[in-house]
């Protein structure tokens, strides 16, 4: 699979990523066997960037992906894990964590974009995964803690970098205007761009993506399917965007996007996958998978022809911003 450099870095990732949320038991219990296969699956398919956080079923998802690339040979891969989340003992537990993960929580989240609390994030990330280095480390969603984030965080991650103790460092978040912040103002080198790069939404093409072509800096699309909506051949009412149920226009446009697809023979999830990789400074897509199955797909997806006249169709159709680039040309090594 094919190696997309991070901008004046020496890490190189896959186009295609895998994203652990899921195997910290996002949503419903992931068993471990299922999880470990995942990650089997995932390497035997070319795959070498993989994605995690604290956050992730409340350290769950780093144990987990820590002890299935453990055997691996470390210079082989690229893991990222995040920062601004510390993981603290819960005074009142109530049996399962509330926000989405199906685990125990004995544990809670504390917001913490201090540089201490960077430092401490970190070490506690390496014991969790066992192991001995973090090469890409974002700031998780910092929406409500900027100042702290830009002038404690990243300044504490740029100077790890300068060490060359990590090998890259930025932000992620579900908007894109603070991230275009983040590399106008600060010291990242990669933002990872949660859905706003998307065939439904292109609002990063007004900020993050032209900050980073301007200063040279790269990017990481997540959220690629919006939630489901985009996920399946022929989109369907009940299905969800942006976390919610997905409105009748929306359904209708991603309808006729579908039926764009199908007339340049491919369908709607793999133009979704394709679809970030229009703009040059986006190097990968990473999506969650948490089975063997879903990664086969995914990376079936991934492999997909994608005509370059279905973006010229859809521009011509206003299914898509006018101002979307043409397709770089995707490739394999």
């Amino acid at each position: 699979m094919r190696l997309r450099k991070i901008q004046n870095t020496p890490v190189a990732v896959t186009e295609l990523g895998f994203g652990a949320s899921v195997i910290g038991n996002l949503y419903r219990v992931t068993p471990a066997d299922d999880a470990t296969a995942a990650v089997d699956a995932a390497w035997d398919a070319g795959i070498r960037y993989f994605d995690t956080a604290p956050h992730y079923g409340l350290g769950l998802s780093e144990r987990r992906l820590g002890a299935a690339l453990r055997h691996r040979p470390r210079d082989r891969y690229v893991i990222s894990s995040k920062v601004g989340r510390l993981l603290v003992p819960n005074e009142e537990p109530h049996g399962v964590d509330t926000e989405g993960f199906v685990v125990r929580d004995d544990l809670r989240r504390q917001w913490d974009f201090s540089r201490d609390g960077v430092l401490r994030s970190i070490e506690d990330t390496l014991e969790r995964t066992g192991l001995d280095r973090l090469d890409i480390v974002y700031l998780h969603d910092p929406d409500d803690h900027w100042r702290q984030a830009a002038e404690e965080a990243m300044p504490a991650l740029a100077e790890l970098r300068d060490q060359g103790v990590i090998g890259a460092i930025g932000a992620g978040m579900n908007q894109s205007a603070m991230l275009a912040r983040f590399l106008r103002e600060t010291a990242a080198d990669i933002v990872m761009l949660a859905g706003r790069y998307t065939l439904l939404d292109q609002s990063a093409l007004d900020d993050v993506l032209p900050a980073a072509q301007e200063h040279g800096k790269s990017v990481v699309a997540v959220g690629v399917f919006n939630s489901g909506l985009l996920s399946r051949d022929r989109p369907a009412e009940g299905m969800k965007y942006d976390y919610q149920d997905a409105p009748p226009e929306l359904i209708a446009r991603a309808l006729a996007i579908a039926e764009v697809c199908a007339t340049h023979g491919t369908t709607l999830p793999a133009a979704a996958m394709a679809f970030p990789h229009t703009h040059p400074s986006i190097i990968n897509v990473t999506l969650g998978m948490r089975t063997p199955e879903q990664v086969g797909r995914n990376v079936e997806l991934h492999d997909q022809h994608i005509p370059d006249g279905l973006w010229d169709d859809l521009r011509a159709q206003g299914l898509i911003r006018s101002d979307v680039p043409a397709e770089r040309g995707r490739g394999r090594e």
